[in-house]
């Protein structure tokens, strides 16, 4: 039975007890309406459950008592003007002193002989009434005539707070939503899969994660590892997968794709003229994406990959499919430095096929654009390679049949539904990545593609050595890279390029040019940002790429695409600033010939600990440290030790997918992608860091789910199908379902 008020509908604003100034207040923490509430579980619990003796308190400890108001008095100190409330409480084995500062209301609401429970940090109090006191402690005001039932205290929710609003208040408005509105919610999971899965109903875990009983474990509480916890994630989770199921479904179902052939001359024929073995990770991956296009289906695939691991071959095998079938294809990159890179990496190849390849970028004169653009119009062009400037209404395929998009992350859907709908039927899609993604992530903004990794090398590739330097000790770090020039070798020298201090970042990079030309005279120093003209771009490195300079001062503009095979040195100036996935990729851009590649950070954080990746912590452990930090340090002491431990993490590890793993840890997934897919994809309790196996297993109840039930359709999937739709249909474009 539907509701007749759903929660959802129902603004915070209007609930029992709260009111437009409170509602304002819950706004900014994300509860907009009852249902929020609901779903605003708390983040950790405090454990209240031992009530101690005041006559056993010691100075240190962090204790919970109970007992009667002695006296409370108010006054206002001479030099702050701090306004002092200090109330004594006492029971059968002592008294202790309780002080709290500008709350004068306080005075009226501790009343004498009223009974109260207090938890806080124990003091030495040498100059008052009692030996130890109590600053600031939380408090509850208790009925007199039940305050000694029970020998415990209980178990604390501790909410996310916002100015004007506190945990304690919080709690209270909870208490009334729950009285209330309770009876409303609405069980969208079938009976089969709870039963399945263990979990509680919805009208058991909610009162258990708002108000637990003295029984919960306070443990699994904050570890939010409560079956309650799991059961909340779980749906969640399992909302979001069955929507991208669907997605993916409609995708291959809707439209006819192009089946192409995967017996063609064009790829017997590249077995001959490339100049290298193939990677049994790459032959994989290329019989995969082979396997996709031979359907008539539409392929839908991710690419992942680690830098210098090989998918632009991939790419080639894909491209080569596409055009000895008689189609086109396009190879779409977010910088003109890694169009151009793709193109003259390419072009060989294709010359030698009989492939007609062009490369579109902005900034060409109207007379070669129009050439270009008529050609590929024709269909003497077989493979295009360019930037957005693909993307342009001018620019018409006579028929294609492959749209390949590299460094995805850096485009949007929009944008790469533009070029999906430059052929009038549906092109096969293969996106690609060199940043890495975390398994869980790859599950959630990619559930709609299927997904192939290249977990393997070019045979001989080594590993680049990564050293960390402290401000002090950059002369090391140059002697490392003077080494390196005086042996014939090239070197990047980075510095970061961050908003709001661009204009300063920009100035420390030209500045740094100025003074390596001094410092490593006769080598030659060329400078590359983003500022430049792109005719001016184009000339810097082209002389890199010719040796005619050793070392570049750049921006991380260098981030993707110089591919410079002599360059063995990467210098990363204030390091602390860059993020786990940055740094791989410029880490990327050494070593990628046959020297020994070098990057070398210099950083500002002082002694870096090391982190054993044998033994990495636990997610619970680095979320627990992360919180500890944030309730006891100032942000720019949490950001430092963010910092120290990302650098420490990133000097022990080269494999970008351990890497992604801890980034995810460290940042949360709301960070990891930059551009997001679909929008910012946000969860009230499922932890995308912690819960893999929730998610795992919400991604395999969702395939048996829609395997018996496709649309939705049967009874005990009505409320499940409703909430679809309501959370996930506009954002995926899921339509009606059904």
């Amino acid at each position: 039975m539907v509701t007749q008020s759903p929660l959802w509908n129902l603004p915070i604003q209007f609930a029992k007890g709260v009111g437009p100034r409170r509602a304002r207040l819950l706004e900014k923490l994300g509860v907009l309406n009852v249902e929020d509430a609901f779903w605003f579980v708390p983040w950790r619990y405090d454990d209240r459950l031992e009530v101690l003796p005041i006559g056993n308190l010691v100075p240190g400890m962090k204790a919970t008592i109970r007992g009667l108001v002695e006296h409370c008095r108010i006054n206002t100190t001479s030099r702050r003007r701090l306004v002092v409330v200090t109330m004594t409480v006492r029971d059968e084995t002592g008294a202790i002193e309780c002080v709290f500062f500008n709350q004068p209301y306080l005075e009226k609401t501790f009343a004498v002989g009223g009974a109260v429970l207090l938890t806080g940090t124990v003091s030495p109090n040498p100059n008052g009434f009692s030996p130890v006191v109590m600053r600031g402690p939380e408090y509850e005001i208790l009925d007199v005539a039940n305050s000694s039932d029970g020998a415990g205290g209980r178990i604390v929710p501790i909410y996310h707070e916002t100015h004007g609003l506190s945990s304690k208040q919080i709690r209270r408005i909870m208490q009334s939503i729950f009285e209330h509105y309770a009876q409303q919610l609405q069980e969208i999971l079938p009976v089969d899969i709870r039963e399945q899965l263990r979990f509680p109903t919805i009208f058991e875990a909610l009162p258990v994660l708002h108000a637990p009983d003295p029984h919960q474990s306070v443990s699994l509480l904050n570890q939010q590892a409560t079956p309650e916890h799991q059961r909340l994630a779980f749906e969640e989770l399992l909302l979001l997968q069955l929507a991208l199921a669907m997605k993916r479904h409609r995708q291959m179902t809707a439209t006819i794709g192009i089946a192409f052939s995967r017996q063609n001359v064009l790829l017997e024929q590249l077995k001959k003229v490339l100049p290298f073995p193939l990677t049994a990770s790459q032959d994989r991956v290329i019989q995969e994406i082979a396997k996709d296009m031979s359907q008539t289906t539409c392929m839908n695939r991710l690419l992942q990959g680690d830098v210098g691991c090989g998918k632009t071959v991939v790419a080639l095998h894909a491209m080569v499919m596409a055009c000895g079938s008689g189609y086109q294809a396009a190879l779409m990159a977010p910088t003109e430095v890694l169009s151009e890179q793709h193109y003259w990496s390419l072009k060989p190849l294709f010359d030698a096929l009989d492939i007609s390849c062009v490369l579109l970028k902005g900034g060409q004169g109207g007379r070669e654009r129009a050439e270009i653009l008529a050609a590929i119009q024709s269909g003497d062009v077989h493979v295009v390679v360019g930037t957005h400037a693909l993307l342009q209404p001018d620019v018409q395929f006579a028929k294609l049949g492959l749209v390949i998009v590299d460094e995805q992350h850096k485009f949007g859907v929009l944008q790469r539904a533009t070029l999906r709908e430059k052929a009038p039927w549906q092109p096969d899609v293969l996106v690609m990545t060199a940043t890495p993604i975390p398994r869980t992530l790859a599950m959630t903004w990619y559930g709609d593609l299927d997904v192939s990794v290249i977990d393997e090398f070019p045979p001989g590739k080594t590993p680049v050595q990564t050293m960390l330097f402290g401000e002090k000790n950059r002369t090391r770090a140059h002697q490392v890279l003077q080494k390196e020039l005086e042996s014939g070798r090239q070197a990047y020298v980075v510095y970061p390029l961050v908003e709001p201090s661009e204009k300063v970042d920009l100035q420390a990079a030209i500045e740094a040019a100025e003074r390596l030309r001094e410092q490593f005279s006769p080598f030659r120093v060329g400078l590359l940002h983003g500022r430049l003209p792109s005719r001016q771009k184009q000339t810097v490195m082209s002389q890199f790429q010719q040796k005619e300079i050793d070392i570049l001062v750049a921006t991380t503009v260098v981030e993707v695409g110089l591919d410079v095979h002599n360059a063995t040195v990467m210098l990363i100036e204030h390091a602390e600033r860059f993020g786990l996935a940055q740094l791989h990729q410029l880490r990327g851009r050494v070593g990628r010939g046959q020297h020994q590649g070098h990057c070398l950070l210099i950083h500002a954080l002082g002694k870096i600990p090391f982190y054993n990746q044998q033994m990495p912590l636990t997610v619970e452990a680095s979320r627990g440290v992360r919180q500890r930090l944030e309730r006891s340090s100032p942000s720019a002491e949490v950001s430092q030790a963010t910092a120290r431990r990302r650098l420490g993490v990133f000097a022990q590890c080269d494999d970008g997918f351990v890497l992604a793993e801890e980034d995810l840890k460290i940042r949360g997934p709301g960070h990891i992608l930059g551009v997001k897919q679909w929008g910012e994809i946000t969860f009230r309790v499922a932890d995308l860091a912690r819960d893999v196996s929730l998610l795992t297993k919400a991604r395999q109840v969702a395939g048996e789910l829609l395997h018996r039930d496709p649309d939705l359709s049967f009874p005990e999937n009505q409320f499940l199908k409703e909430t679809l739709l309501r959370k996930w249909g506009e954002k995926l474009a899921l339509g009606s379902i059904g």
